[in-house]
């Protein structure tokens, strides 16, 4: 199992992500430097993570990348996190073990785990329900969460053909998921208020540049159901 953590400017939260890993789990850590102007990339090395420069910014364009830095030796199971501390990474056992039990992709679902206070914006709350309302209709996929925090079979994520670049990432993988006939679960995950300020949550150009990008992505899979 590999894991690939998209970061921008998380330098004070990128060590204790890292180190929270449980030891012995993963046998490499991405780190995906997404253009940081701090010292992320350098805390990750210190930390001991392997780091991958993206200088275009785009999450999806970070988890492209870290992806691609796997595929000369790809292992059998990615799990991406967040690197801002609001992922527990100790609790990846959890998606591992439905991975184990023959999920293809498995969800940390912050709606069903336990949330600290405010660490989940209202707006988020509201956002992912009519997401995975949209993913219901349209596509047949239940769903609670649009969380980062996930596990997906390597052959599979491979197979799926992402392309996202930016906010789109995590409802595309979930719709293509559903598509393909995945088998496709969830567990419920602790999520923490994160180590410093939401650079989607946090402003409103972020929350509705991020909210549009997820119902576009929705509507435009919808729309085209032949294509991948």
């Amino acid at each position: 199992m590999s894991v690939v953590i998209p970061a921008l400017d998380e330098e004070a939260a990128i060590a204790r992500v890292v180190a929270e890993i449980p030891a012995g789990l993963a046998r490499e850590v991405v780190v995906v430097d997404n253009g940081s102007t701090d010292g992320t990339a350098e805390a990750a090395r210190r930390a001991g993570a392997r780091v991958v420069s993206e200088p275009r910014r785009g999450y999806g364009r970070a988890c492209l990348a870290g992806i691609a830095a796997l595929a000369a030796d790809p292992p059998e199971v990615v799990v991406f996190l967040d690197a801002d501390g609001s992922d527990a990474p100790v609790e990846m056992r959890l998606l591992l073990a439905r991975i184990e039990e023959g999920c293809d992709l498995v969800i940390g679902s912050r709606v069903l785990g336990n949330a600290e206070r405010g660490a989940l914006a209202p707006q988020a709350r509201h956002g992912n329900r009519l997401a995975c309302l949209l993913l219901r209709i349209l596509f047949g996929a239940r769903f609670t969460d649009l969380g980062p925090f996930r596990a997906i079979r390597y052959p599979a994520l491979r197979d799926l053909g992402m392309r996202d670049t930016n906010y789109g990432w995590t409802v595309e993988m979930q719709i293509r998921a559903a598509r393909a006939g995945l088998a496709c679960g969830e567990v419920p995950v602790s999520y923490r208020r994160r180590v410093g300020r939401s650079k989607i949550t946090g402003t409103v150009r972020g929350t509705v540049g991020a909210g549009a990008k997820i119902l576009w992505t929705v509507f435009r899979h919808a729309l085209a159901p032949g294509r991948r």
